[in-house]
């Protein structure tokens, strides 16, 4: 059975962890990405190896789920900015 850790109860006790649900089963068998816009949805065990296009706000990004991610959100791998370059001049 899964086990909560630290990092999923960083919310209030009260609240418990974020888990939105998600057609697991169908990316898995299919091997297609998950679009989600659910940004502050918490990264799970079963989620592993799974590949999710994650929202932006312009954008769907595509992410995949690695062991050292669980725990976190799926928001934290989509950047929404991007840097500035700025021109020299010569």
């Amino acid at each position: 059975m899964f086990k909560f850790t630290k990092t999923l109860l960083s919310r209030s006790a009260w609240k418990g962890p974020n888990i939105v649900s998600l057609p697991l089963r169908q990316a898995i068998e299919k091997g297609t990405p998950i679009r989600t816009q659910a940004r502050a949805a918490t990264i799970l065990p079963q989620f592993v190896g799974i590949t999710f296009e994650i929202h932006n706000g312009k954008n769907y990004i595509p992410v995949t789920i690695t062991e050292d991610m669980v725990g976190h959100k799926l928001g934290e791998f989509a950047m929404t900015r991007k840097s500035v370059v700025h021109k020299t001049s010569k």
